[in-house]
């Protein structure tokens, strides 16, 4: 880290993208996948781990960006995005990531109508 990199920047977001039975190349054949992980993957201050079903297969492909520690601390909690299929919106989460993800930096405009509320998701337990 050099001294021009702020302290707030130094601790990771995690990324949790779904690769389960409803997210992914099944589904979703058309979606460079391997891409999407790639972009989200070259943000030096994130963490991406791919897992099973989230639950939420409705709305898929489903991400969920966790805070860095310094977010957390600013108030932020775990972001869910629904619907991201098109490289521009995985840009968009990497520049968001790149910036100090939630409560460090405002979401980008066009994952707006993506976030997902805890309303809006479904429980695990009804999947």
């Amino acid at each position: 880290m050099s001294a021009d990199t702020p302290p707030e920047k130094t601790s990771s977001c995690h990324v949790v993208v779904c690769r389960g039975c409803c997210c992914g190349t099944d589904k979703h054949p058309d979606v460079d996948h391997a891409a999407q992980l790639q972009c989200i993957r070259q943000v030096r201050h994130a963490s991406v781990r791919v897992s099973g079903c989230l639950g939420d297969c409705d709305n898929s492909n489903n991400i969920v960006v966790v805070p860095s520690r310094a977010g957390r601390a600013a108030g932020a909690t775990p972001v869910w995005l629904a619907r991201i299929l098109d490289p521009e919106l995985t840009e968009a989460i990497a520049g968001w990531l790149d910036a100090g993800g939630p409560g460090l930096a405002p979401m980008p405009r066009e994952l707006a109508a993506h976030r997902l509320t805890a309303r809006g998701r479904r429980e695990a337990s009804e999947v």
